[in-house]
């Protein structure tokens, strides 16, 4: 179902998909539990979309309403070539389309990057967010393990499966088997997308790490990672322990994606933060 203002004209709905006319590009979401019940806002890495969190949400929509985000130039959101894919440019478009679905607070959760998002909301709305969830969302550029193999330039694209999963392939734990289709969605995005919101990213964290920006704010976080993370150095997420109250929790034996390579556990210590809430 899709309803150009963004309101829903069934209530009742466990799921529901929808595509939000905003400033700057269409904006896709998908709504899934209980309209009436608090409000969870995943919020997906670069080059991922809200497919990425299919294996938790079912876990999640017992006790929450589960809005999911396209960020611009991903899964079912528009893809601009002049769009605007700064995080705080991002964040306010998350701002935008919690407000058109009618949810004035939320636990934000973000995967990766999507984390970046998450954290420029809550600087940009903290009346919007009522807790912050980060998912292997590394703190610090010099955290950041840049990787050489697989870099896919604008002469290859589109890529091919083996380009594609030798890219992804950093994102989860070794041995994990990449499904074909995470492949295919990295194939629909466009070159420009996917670098823009790559650098847009770093670019970010680089200017200030994200401790830092969390520390004026003292909205409640937790912490969640897999030890094996090959996309930022493990260690470096016990950097947000030094905040106060905040809860860092480490997944063994899972990489960059828990959200995908262990969704119960995941789910488990999202859940128990977000009844605190």
């Amino acid at each position: 179902m899709t309803v150009s203002d963004g309101r829903s004209s069934t209530a009742d709905a466990t799921a529901e998909e929808t595509v939000l006319p905003l400033e700057g590009g269409d904006v896709h979401v998908r709504q899934d539990g209980p309209r009436d019940a608090p409000v969870l806002l995943l919020i997906h890495g670069s080059a991922a979309s809200t497919g990425s969190w299919d294996a938790m949400v079912p876990l999640l929509t017992g006790s929450h309403r589960v809005i999911r985000i396209d960020l611009l130039g991903h899964g079912r959101s528009a893809k601009p070539v002049d769009g605007d894919y700064g995080i705080p440019e991002q964040a306010r478009r998350a701002g935008q389309a919690l407000e058109r679905l009618g949810a004035e607070r939320a636990v934000v959760v973000g995967h990766s990057s999507g984390g970046y998002t998450a954290v420029a909301l809550a600087e940009r709305r903290p009346e919007l967010v009522t807790g912050l969830v980060l998912i292997n969302t590394g703190p610090r550029l010099d955290a950041f393990l840049a990787r050489e193999s697989g870099t896919i330039g604008p002469e290859q694209w589109p890529p091919s499966d083996d380009q594609l999963r030798k890219f992804a392939s950093g994102a989860f734990r070794a041995g994990y088997e990449i499904p074909q289709d995470l492949v295919d969605e990295l194939r629909g995005l466009s070159y420009h997308a996917f670098t823009a919101a790559m650098r847009a990213s770093l670019a970010y964290v680089g200017q200030s790490p994200v401790p830092d920006r969390l520390a004026p704010l003292g909205i409640p976080l937790q912490v969640i990672f897999g030890d094996q993370d090959t996309r930022w150095r493990p260690a470096s997420f016990g950097d947000y322990g030094a905040l106060p109250g905040a809860r860092v929790d480490a997944l063994p034996g899972i990489g960059h994606t828990p959200i995908l390579e262990d969704p119960a556990g995941t789910a488990g210590l999202l859940l128990r933060f977000a009844a605190q809430r």
